[in-house]
């Protein structure tokens, strides 16, 4: 038989918020739970449960969270002892205090209790006044240690949001409002990274700048809505083509992209160039020059560097200038290259 406050049809329920100490008896005998809850009646903020079935006392801690737990060690069909390790083996129930109730004041049975999971022993039936002082105590410490879990798990989830709201700063800092490539400033700090990784290995490094081709015609004849959606569309196609590990696609400013890539060749670069070149043609968006619905292209310049200690970053940057200066005065809609 499992009761909650059985022995006592007057008493007023409460919730559990309002108790200083929820007391959860195992015993299957149901003179000791009388006994117990006679002792604890008087007490102000003190709530008593009885489970006389030992094979329901974990489903009911589980139920009301006791604050502590008195466990009697010899009931029929369970070992005591067993039950407690059950109680540790719990994860709701892990740190919850249990009062071990003993028949005999035997130094090897407290050991043994001890073992097992236990935090107190008392040979019952214990002084009342003792009893309630252990029970308050072990309520305090377990409350205390709940609110410090708690608040530690507040101050984890608090850190974490702050974490989370930091790097999503951080990465909206890095990135271009209208495009969703990397902006201007995260490209430099990109290239100098690379350029002293591809100095110290000693690895090819290349740039591409990217212009679209008489764009501002385009904006004077669909205006600046359209202008917008016709950037966002070939950075898509950009970050489309260089999406490799290691690659950075980046707004340079106005109409113009970069694209950073690492450990590439003069030829492995020109190649991705053209591939990109193509698929922005491709789209087939429709503008007024260089002839009345001819779609919308970009003129790619190419560099590539090992760089020495003499070189600057600065330097590959003018040499891919100058390549897509080249691929203008080649008519546009092509690749250049120094």
């Amino acid at each position: 038989m499992t009761d909650t406050r059985m022995f006592d049809d007057t008493m007023r329920p409460q919730a559990p918020g309002d108790f200083d100490a929820m007391v959860l008896l195992v015993d299957d005998q149901a003179m000791i739970g009388e006994a117990v809850r006679r002792m604890l009646a008087s007490e102000a903020g003190v709530d008593f449960h009885y489970c006389s079935d030992p094979a329901e006392a974990v489903a009911m801690a589980l139920r009301i969270r006791p604050t502590v737990i008195l466990q009697d060690l010899v009931m029929p069909g369970i070992d005591g002892l067993e039950l407690v390790r059950e109680y540790r083996q719990t994860e709701a129930l892990r740190d919850l205090p249990i009062i071990v109730l003993s028949s005999k004041e035997d130094p090897k049975v407290k050991s043994q209790a001890f073992a097992a999971g236990a935090n107190d022993y008392l040979v019952k039936l214990p002084d009342t006044i003792e009893l309630i002082a252990r029970i308050r105590y072990h309520s305090r410490a377990y409350q205390a240690l709940r609110q410090r879990d708690e608040a530690y798990r507040a101050l984890r989830l608090s850190q974490q949001q702050l974490l989370e709201s930091n790097l999503a700063l951080q990465q909206a800092m890095k990135m271009d409002g209208l495009t969703g490539l990397s902006n201007r400033r995260h490209f430099d700090e990109y290239l100098d990274i690379e350029w002293k990784r591809a100095r110290r290995e000693q690895q090819d490094l290349s740039l591409l700048m990217i212009d679209v081709d008489y764009f501002k015609l385009y904006n004077d004849n669909f205006g600046h809505v359209m202008g917008d959606d016709a950037l966002r569309s070939v950075a898509q196609v950009i970050a489309q083509s260089f999406s490799r590990p290691g690659d950075l696609a980046a707004r340079y400013g106005g109409e113009e992209f970069a694209v950073i890539l690492p450990n590439t060749s003069a030829d492995g670069a020109r190649s991705l160039a053209d591939e990109a070149r193509r698929a922005v043609e491709k789209m087939a968006i429709a503008h007024v020059a260089p002839v009345a619905d001819a779609p919308l292209t970009v003129s790619i310049g190419v560099a590539t560097v090992v760089p020495d200690r003499d070189m600057q970053p600065v330097a590959l940057i003018q040499r891919a200038d100058a390549a897509l200066y080249e691929a203008k005065e080649n008519g546009r809609n092509c690749v250049g290259t120094v």
